[in-house]
């Protein structure tokens, strides 16, 4: 047997310790560590792991409200929404392994994400995806999309949890490094959640679950480093997941959730063994003694210092009730998987890793944990834009082929390519499929009752200004449930941003956090899991700022379930919300102007709660027959979204008054929603405005065709043929079927 290499400054370098961190490492040990405990210690102090360099900013945050059972801290978040039913979730990254194998990664990101919420003891029932790509012209972006899309759908069609919804959206900024956010929402008996801690010494710690093999091994400390031309070399980082592994570990857990067996239970996430057993014993005020001869593995000669630092898929650690543990055994020999006790509980308060015969590691939990560096970064507050008047950005030839062009462009084009790759009603509780503005899925075992499921951010506003970013990403998130009936509840976040050692980055990250808190505070969403994915750049290159936002709300009865298309020919259209014009940061100016200029849109969040109030109200009430929130591309694209969504048109005019064409039709203001309404809207209006929201009547739906302002209309087929058309011809472009794309087939 080779001798352990040895801990050199380089080793500790390599590992991602400064020499400060590593000073600290030696105060705590009291000695030189070998090589699995420095292992160990890089892996719980990492970024991905510690949130050293966002924890400060992350307390600052909303996270309590009545309805919330847990917040940050566990698995996923869990939030109590009656009937004796809580709902479980969090949204967390898979970037770097995503750019380096596109279908593994993304697959492994969609299978983590479960693991989160099943963990918890809740049955996964929908799962969503934030998608950012580079510019379409890069030579890899086709090949990203293609393998992120396949490996979403792979694993999540292979497991039989529907894929509902999500945003993909293409910038030059993500050319080096695309990023996938997963999201996933399950169901779980209010009074039945698990959580990590395992406090009870004496208590036998089991590995259930896949086998473990080198895959992974530094996964989580890849994610914390940005790229460089030698990216590719990192694909061995990446793990390789099984979905059908992953439905036999789902079914075994909550089989044994279903007894009273399980003390604490962590999911084997980011630094695989490693992170699980300190996790477990330090929120259980213990210690921990590993025996890693009982690990299962799938390789051989695989040291203490990769099985403690794997990161193999489809694997969970459990204390469980000394008692149980041969009823624990029967279950996962039943559904054939491994099942191995591999450690015990202690009062020492110590982790001690063993291997043939040898302690390994014998390292205190607590400072693993408490003790992780903590840092106020330096910063700098983004540089303001100039705000643009509507008359700074140039008029189009015509409205209708400025709307023509946006419904045809990358971000506005229809992405059924994509969600067709996803058995979005597997279950059979798909209450409202992809394409409007949130998702709904029924909740089991109480009929007539939804869950509302959404993604947004607009990185463009982020980069622009952050904090105005992030208090519109959680008011786009609160507006797209409002605009389905769903009374918004809570969010989770996944913070995306370049490296936190640059102060312009930090800045931009600061700022956000500010906005996020803003809004939660005034929406009444508070903040109950999430993840911050740093170092998101490639040669100093960072993306955009994107901090996206998962959201869910609760529809009491889905008979009140509004939707994004037109109910029927004559309906008064009408618009919630006050229409400036505002085209900063816009989508008319990127692809209309090709500029990328201008103060992105003002969120005035006294009036995106007003505004959402009212419109919930007159959809509770049945007065609406369609809604739909504007948000990209401005009111024109709103209405046309609408009229594809239902097969009819519609005739619009500007009101008097109102700002220039192009900055009335495709201004990106925000707090607004359109609404179809039986009858000639004079009611609707009416109530609105008495509450003090404003509403005016734009026309009517009604015909095959979009009537703008009595210009000559553009046909309903013109619009569809571009909206539905880009994507499949991108995807049908030369290069896109790589080797690994066919490997796949």
């Amino acid at each position: 047997m080779s001798a352990e290499p040895a801990v050199t400054p380089n080793v500790v370098a390599e590992h991602g310790l400064t020499e400060d961190e590593y000073a600290r490492i030696l105060e705590i040990v009291g000695r030189e560590p070998n090589i699995t405990e420095l292992g160990i210690f890089s892996a719980m102090w990492n970024e991905h792991c510690s949130y050293k360099s966002s924890r400060v900013w992350l307390k600052t945050l909303p996270t309590r409200a009545p309805w919330v059972i847990c917040g940050p801290g566990e698995n996923a978040g869990a939030v109590d929404i009656g009937d004796g039913q809580a709902a479980v979730f969090k949204m967390e990254s898979h970037n770097h392994p995503s750019f380096i194998e596109p279908r593994q990664g993304a697959a492994t990101g969609v299978g983590g994400i479960m693991r989160d919420v099943f963990t918890m003891g809740a049955r996964p029932i929908a799962t969503m995806n934030a998608l950012r790509f580079g510019a379409p012209g890069h030579p890899r972006t086709r090949h990203l999309v293609a393998g992120v899309v396949g490996g979403v759908g792979s694993y999540g069609n292979c497991v039989g949890v529907p894929t509902v919804g999500g945003e993909t959206t293409f910038h030059g900024s993500y050319d080096g490094n695309n990023l996938v956010n997963a999201m996933c929402v399950g169901l779980a008996p209010a009074d039945r959640i698990f959580y990590a801690a395992a406090g009870v010494v004496g208590a036998p710690v089991v590995y259930v679950g896949s086998s473990t093999g080198r895959d992974g091994i530094h996964g989580a400390s890849m994610a914390s480093a940005g790229f460089d031309e030698d990216a590719g070399e990192k694909r061995p980082t990446v793990q390789v997941g099984d979905p059908f592994t992953e439905k036999l570990l789902l079914e075994a857990c909550l089989e044994l959730m279903a007894t009273d067996s399980i003390i604490g239970i962590q999911d084997m996430g980011a630094a695989g063994l490693t992170c699980s057993s300190v996790e477990m014993a330090d929120k259980g005020h213990a210690g921990i003694d590993l025996d890693l001869d009982a690990t299962p593995r799938r390789e051989e000669g695989m040291t203490a210092y990769e099985l403690m630092l794997s990161e193999s898929q489809e694997r969970m650690l459990m204390a469980i009730r000394p008692e149980a543990e041969e009823r624990a055994r029967a279950i996962f020999e039943k559904w054939e998987l491994d099942f191995a006790v591999v450690g015990r509980i202690t009062d020492t308060g110590r982790l001690v890793v063993r291997k043939d015969g040898r302690v390994r590691a014998d390292l205190p939990v607590k400072p693993l944990s408490d003790r992780a560096p903590v840092y106020e970064r330096p910063w700098v507050e983004t540089p303001p834009r100039a705000a643009l008047a509507p008359g700074d950005a140039p008029a189009p030839v015509s409205t209708q082929d400025a709307l023509a062009t946006l419904m045809g462009s990358p971000d506005l084009c229809s992405r059924r390519w994509i969600w067709e790759q996803y058995d979005h009603l597997v279950m059979g509780r798909t209450a409202q499929r992809p394409g409007g503005d949130a998702a709904v899925v029924e909740t089991p075992g109480v009929e007539g009752k939804g869950i509302a499921i959404t993604t947004d951010c607009t990185p463009r506003y982020c980069e622009a200004d952050p904090a105005m970013g992030g208090r519109q990403a959680v008011a786009e998130a609160f507006r797209n449930l409002t605009a389905v009936g769903a009374r918004p509840l809570a969010a989770t976040d996944c913070l995306n941003f370049g490296n936190p050692e640059r102060p312009d980055i930090m800045g931009t990250f600061v700022g956000a956090i500010g906005g996020l808190g803003e809004a939660c505070r005034a929406l009444d969403m508070p903040i109950v899991s999430g993840n911050v994915s740093f170092y998101n750049e490639t040669d100093g290159r960072a993306v955009q700022p994107t901090p996206t936002i998962g959201a869910i709300g609760l529809i009491d009865d889905l008979d009140f379930m509004a939707r994004i298309g037109f109910g029927g020919e004559g309906q008064a259209i009408v618009v919630i919300g006050d229409t400036a014009g505002h085209l900063g940061a816009s989508l008319y100016l990127r692809e209309i102007a090709g500029r990328e200029d201008g103060a992105p849109p003002p969120v005035d969040l006294g009036a995106e709660r007003r505004n959402g109030d009212a419109v919930r109200g007159l959809i509770r009430r049945g007065d609406v027959a369609a809604c739909h929130d504007v948000s990209d591309g401005g009111l024109l694209v709103a209405l046309a979204e609408m009229a594809l969504a239902s097969g009819i048109g519609f005739s619009v005019d500007r009101p008097a008054g109102a700002p220039p064409a192009h900055a009335f039709w495709f201004g990106e203001d925000q707090a607004r929603y359109v609404v179809a309404v039986d009858g000639d809207g004079a009611g609707v209006v009416r109530g609105a405005r008495n509450a003090g929201v404003a509403a005016t009547v734009l026309g009517a739906a009604g015909g095959d065709s979009l009537t703008v302002d009595g210009a000559s209309p553009i046909s309903l087929k013109t619009v569809r043929d571009r909206h539905e058309s880009w994507l499949p011809a991108y995807m049908a472009g030369p290069g896109r079927a790589t080797a690994e794309d066919r490997r796949w087939r």
